[in-house]
Order: structure tokens, then C-alpha cells, then sequence
């Protein structure tokens, strides 16, 4: 009887694991961690404090949220997350987005109940959507964003963000939606006298320090040192009552279990929202927990990572919170922090829950400029120009796909923008199948192999024979380029006998360039020249089986390599190579 249970105890961590990788963490937990991840989870709880309220406020929702939202995503991923170190909670590259769905559906008036109530849903819909695609097999889904559309989302938002900030900066709000109604508004409360210079002061005295500590001192915590000078200011110098805002006292306690009161229409509404964060989310948590396991030595598993960013948006949105990602800010600042494992993030946790329910005060005084610095200066960490300039550099195609993202964003808005860069990205990648790149090989004498003879203008070519190489699969999309390409060959060089594809590049044939290839072979036949094909990959040759097309392709005219393929036709022939000039012409 003994060995049943001693197979099933085994097995048990292995279940465990499966399914909450952070609570199965645990077991190996070591105690000598324990000091570091306290000192990191304090660090951390300095941080995620006003940063949550600071985002909060971005995405059009009452400061309190952020700390609801803070703690529940760090027990979320605490338990499911696969990760030691990362670290989850709200983002400033959600916010926009979260408002942007939302704020149309809480009704003129802004009613902060029902916003959080649309968040919460919308938190629950985004948690659903992630761990769905993770139990799926879908962590494909974060790839949609290539690089250069994401830094041209980034660059747009960040300066959406920027202006939307400005206003609070200085002291009053705006009345408008869209980048260029926020600046109209900016510019027409700075011209009728709006301004309260106190806030101004205030704000721009935040921003720059927090810049300035961020580069000259990156290890001191810039938040949390502006955050307690603006608090000491607002107290000693009576900022509030010079105008400043101020966040006030925070509701005591913690929120309760709540199923978020919205209607069905309500959800229908929110789902193309919560489809873009969770494709926004997803990315920004995979490449972040891949860049800190690459440190560390460690893999990532994307399902894992989907489903445990699931589970804490659905925590949040469970306990009146919204929609959740990875900061790669913040879990820098947790390793800077020594953080071992997740228990940093449950100190964190805990201790946010302890300041709700014990010190409500404790940011009272806290200026709602200085929230607007810190929203300000995480939309600048999020612009990458460095990376613009270097797309401009390398390759101008993906440097205008970027600036595309960067226009599609500023124009149209944050979700918009998201969609017009995953249209780009998946764009992109149709339009590199769709046109690839093709050539001519030749042989250059002391190197071995085929080259191109666009990088070796001068490589010899055989009479009657013209070695191309398609770079893609061959379907339905690009099966008229490749026809095209290969019949302006044949009427090109009218001594031309055979047209051997170097086809180790064509990994797939649909049944559209099957017909093509049926109907491009009679009509070089029809001028007695020959469709050769050199290193095709077996499962592409067994699709030509199936298609039956052997039955006008000669079954003799598929060769191992190009060099046999060669061979064969300077032994039927006895031609020779020949200079550039002799040969055929590409």
C-alpha cells in the first residue's frame, strides 16, 4: 500500500506546480531570504503606493483603486505566477487604454461608482481573455506586436500621456478628449489664467527631481523621496490652501468581495478593450519576465505567464480594481532590492493593506501635481527616440511602420492606435510573404556555392540555364510575383532551356501555387524550356506528390542539391560557365 501513496506524494508537487507555480515555490523557499525579501517588499510598497494611485488617476478612476488594484494583482501572481521576481500591478501604459474604454461608457457625469464598476469588469473580461489563451496555447498571441509597431505605440503614448498630464501640472483640468482637444484645452487655460502657480511650482519641482534622482542617483527610490517632500511641503507651507489639490484622506479598510454591477450590453462593449489590453499585457509580461530570466539563467514558459496574469487581473477585478501588467521598473527595483522570491510582493501586499487600514491619512497631503509629475515621468521612461533614430538608420521600411504606430495613436486614439499596431505588425509580415525578397544565383570563382548576383555583379552564369531563388512559401498571395518573375526570365533569354529554383527557402505550397506551378510549366514547355527544382524540403515535396503535379512536372527534374541540379545540365548540354556578360541576364 505504501508505494501507491508514495507515487501519488510525488506526484502532488508536480500538480501543484502545474497549476500555482508561485505557491509551489514555497517549499523551497530558504529561510536565509527572508531578510531581503522584507527590506525589498518595503522598498517596493514605497514605490507601488503612489505609482498605483498616480495610474489610477490616469485611467479616470479614484486614487484608491490603485492600492486595491496593487494588492490583489501581488497576491494574484504570488500564487500562480512562475517567476521569483516579477512584479505586477497598475501601468502607465494601461491606463489610457483603460480609460479610453471605459470613460465613454460611464455617462456624461463620470460617475467614479460606476467607472470602477466598468473597470472591474473590464479587469474580470481581461483576466478571462489571458487565462484562456494561456490554458489554450495561445502565448503566441504577444508576437502580434512586432518591435517596431510597439516603439511607435510607445512613442504615441507616452506623448498622449504627457499632454494629458500637463493640465494637472498646472493646476486645472481640461474638458476635452483626444490629443488635439487636450492641447486646445491646455492652451486655453493657460491663456484665460488658470494657471495656479503654487501647483505649477509644486508639479515642475516633482517632475525634475524625480528625473534628476532617476539618472544621478538611480539606486536612491526618486518616487518616494518627492512623494515625502511634496507631503512636508503641503504641510509646513499650507499648499491647499493656495489652491493645490491634494489627495485627501483615503477610504479605511479593505474593499469586499464584489461582482462588478454592469449589464450585458456593458460587457459587449468592453470586450474589444479588454482583447487589446490583454494582447498589450501579455507582451509587456512576457519580454519583461524573459529579459530578468535571461539574467538569472532561466526560461520562460509563455502559458504560465498568461495564465498567472490572468489570475491576478481577475483578482483585482474581483475587489474593485482594473486591468494589470508587468513594470519593468518596478521589478528592477524589487532585484536592486535584493528580492529572492514572491514573498517580496506579499510584503508588499501586506503592508499596502496595513497603511489602508491603519494610517487612511498617511497621504492625505499628498499634492495631486505631484501625482502628475510621477504619471509624467513614467510616460517619459515609456518614449523610446533612441530606438526611432536607429530604425531610421537600419531599415527605413520598419522606421515608417513605427512612425505609422506613433501617428495611428496620437490621430486616432489609444485603442485605435493598439489595433492600427497589430494591423501593422501582422501587415508587415503578409507583406514580406507577399513581395519577397528573389534573385539569381551565379558561381564565383574561389567560393564555394551559388551567390547572388546582386551582391556579385560579376558571378558567372551558364548559358541556357538560370538559377532562381524565391524567398518565402509559395501561396496564394505571392503566386502571380513568382509566375511573373520567372516568365520575364524566359522572354528575356531566348536561349533559355532550364529554370532551376533553389528552393530550400519555399517551405509551403498551398493548392493556389500548386495550380500555378501546373500552369507555369505547360507554358515553358510550350517554348521547350524546363521547371527545375533544387533542395525541396521533403514535406514541401510530399504536397507536390499530393497535389499530382508530377504528372507534368518531369518527376527526373527534382534534384538534392543545386550544385546536382548543375551537374546534370552541363552534362546534358556541355555548356560552361561564363562571365556575367555572356550569361544570361537577370
Amino acid at each position: 500500500m505504501s508505494t501507491p501513496r508514495t507515487a501519488s506524494t510525488r506526484r502532488a508537487p508536480k500538480r501543484l506546480a502545474a497549476v500555482a507555480p508561485g505557491l509551489a515555490g514555497l517549499a523551497d523557499y530558504q529561510v536565509r531570504w527572508l531578510p531581503k525579501d522584507l527590506v525589498a517588499g518595503l522598498v517596493l510598497t514605497a514605490l507601488l503606493v503612489p505609482q498605483g494611485m498616480a495610474y489610477a488617476e490616469l485611467a479616470g478612476l479614484p486614487a484608491i483603486t490603485g492600492l486595491y488594484t496593487s494588492i490583489l494583482c501581488l497576491l494574484g501572481y504570488a500564487v500562480f505566477g512562475p517567476s521569483r521576481i516579477l512584479v505586477l500591478g497598475p501601468d502607465s501604459s494601461l491606463g489610457p487604454m483603460i480609460a479610453a474604454t471605459i470613460l465613454p461608457l460611464a455617462g456624461a457625469n463620470g460617475d467614479p461608482a460606476r467607472a470602477v464598476a466598468l473597470a472591474s469588469a473590464l479587469a474580470l473580461l481581461t483576466g478571462t481573455i489571458s487565462v484562456l489563451a494561456g490554458v489554450g496555447g495561445l502565448g503566441f498571441v504577444a508576437d502580434l506586436i512586432s518591435r517596431p509597431t510597439m516603439i511607435g505605440y510607445l512613442n504615441g503614448l507616452a506623448l498622449t500621456i504627457f499632454v494629458s498630464q500637463l493640465p494637472k501640472l498646472f493646476g486645472f483640468s481640461v474638458d476635452a478628449s483626444g490629443f488635439l482637444g487636450e492641447v486646445t484645452g491646455l492652451v486655453a487655460g493657460i491663456a484665460r489664467g488658470e494657471t495656479v502657480p503654487a501647483a505649477l511650482v509644486v508639479g515642475a519641482a516633482g517632475l525634475a527631481a524625480i528625473l534628476a534622482l532617476q539618472r544621478l542617483l538611480p539606486k536612491v527610490p526618486a518616487i518616494l523621496v518627492v512623494v515625502v517632500l511634496s507631503i512636508t511641503a503641503t504641510a509646513v507651507l499650507g499648499l491647499d490652501e493656495r489652491g493645490v489639490d491634494v489627495v485627501g484622506i483615503l477610504p479605511a479598510g479593505f474593499p469586499p468581495l464584489t461582482i462588478p454591477d454592469v449589464t450585458l450590453s456593458d460587457l459587449t462593449l468592453l470586450l474589444a478593450g479588454a482583447l487589446g489590453i490583454a494582447v498589450v499585457s501579455v507582451a509587456d509580461t512576457i519580454s519583461t519576465a524573459s529579459a530578468f530570466a535571461a539574467r538569472a539563467g532561466r526560461t520562460v514558459q509563455g502559458g504560465r505567464e498568461m495564465t498567472a496574469i490572468g489570475a491576478s487581473n481577475l483578482a483585482a477585478g474581483l475587489f474593485g480594481g482594473f486591468p494589470v501588467s508587468t513594470s519593468s521598473s518596478r521589478t528592477a527595483v524589487a532585484e536592486q532590492a535584493g528580492a529572492k522570491s514572491q514573498l517580496t510582493g506579499i510584503v508588499g501586499a501586506v503592508a499596502i493593506t496595513l497603511i489602508l487600514l491603519f494610517a487612511p491619512g498617511l497621504l492625505r497631503d499628498l499634492p495631486q501635481p505631484t501625482l502628475a509629475a510621477v504619471v509624467i515621468a513614467a510616460s517619459l521612461s515609456l518614449a523610446d527616440w533612441r530606438g526611432t533614430v536607429r530604425l531610421h538608420r537600419q531599415r527605413r521600411t520598419e522606421f515608417t511602420l513605427s512612425i505609422a504606430a506613433f501617428l495611428g495613436v496620437v490621430a486616432l486614439g489609444v485603442l485605435p492606435g493598439i489595433a492600427l499596431a497589430v494591423a501593422l505588425s501582422i501587415g508587415n509580415v503578409f507583406r514580406r510573404a507577399w513581395w519577397p525578397y528573389q534573385t539569381v544565383l551565379g558561381r564565383v570563382p574561389d567560393l564555394p556555392g551559388f551567390h547572388d548576383v546582386h551582391s556579385y555583379p560579376h558571378a558567372e552564369r551558364l548559358p541556357g540555364c538560370v538559377i532562381v531563388r524565391f524567398d518565402a512559401p509559395l501561396f496564394f498571395a505571392n503566386t502571380r510575383t513568382f509566375r511573373e518573375r520567372v516568365q520575364a526570365l524566359a522572354a528575356g533569354d531566348p536561349g533559355l532551356r532550364w529554370v532551376v529554383v533553389a528552393a530550400e527557402p519555399i517551405t509551403d505550397v498551398d493548392t493556389t501555387a500548386a495550380d500555378m506551378l501546373h500552369d507555369l510549366d505547360v507554358w515553358l514547355n510550350e517554348r521547350e524550356v524546363h521547371l527545375v527544382f533544387a533542395e525541396m524540403k521533403d514535406p514541401v515535396r510530399e504536397k507536390i506528390d499530393r497535389y499530382e503535379l508530377l504528372g507534368t512536372i518531369d518527376p527526373s527534374h527534382f534534384y538534392p542539391t543545386v550544385d546536382a541540379a548543375v551537374t546534370a545540365y552541363r552534362e546534358l548540354t556541355g555548356a560552361g560557365w561564363r562571365p556575367a556578360a555572356a550569361g544570361a541576364g537577370d
